[in-house]
């Protein structure tokens, strides 16, 4: 199963990024092959409903899971309609969130915020 995470930069040792939608990029790694690849978020430096298009660019790689800290409404509902599961990272890093989830150690995520709609949130 392909696997995606919000990251800060362009490395697994890396903590996952706060910010879904405003993320740099997203690993993509695959749970079978244990390939990663680094996808830039084109999104990020959108105006507004980035999230929404941050979900598109995930729901285009052909991952099942998503792992990440939240999630707007807007986005959760695109991952829903692609059949992706979005689980919450904890506060390691990526390749340790990997691993947590590999192991089955993540928590569904379930609480989705209404979204910031263009409003600065400080990188949130």
């Amino acid at each position: 199963m392909k696997v995606a995470i919000p990251a800060d930069s362009k490395s697994m040792d890396s903590k996952v990024c706060a910010s879904f939608g405003r993320a740099p990029y997203f690993v993509v790694y695959d749970t079978e092959t244990k390939d990663s690849v680094f996808v830039e978020n084109t999104a990020a430096s959108g105006t507004g409903g980035a999230g929404i298009r941050a979900a598109q660019i995930i729901a285009d790689q052909g991952v099942g899971a998503m792992l990440t800290p939240r999630c707007g409404q807007n986005a959760a509902d695109v991952f829903r309609s692609a059949d992706i599961k979005l689980y919450r990272t904890n506060d390691h890093s990526i390749k340790e969130n990997i691993e947590a989830f590999v192991k089955g150690e993540l928590p569904l995520l379930e609480d989705f915020h209404a979204g910031f709609h263009g409003r600065n949130r400080g990188g949130l």
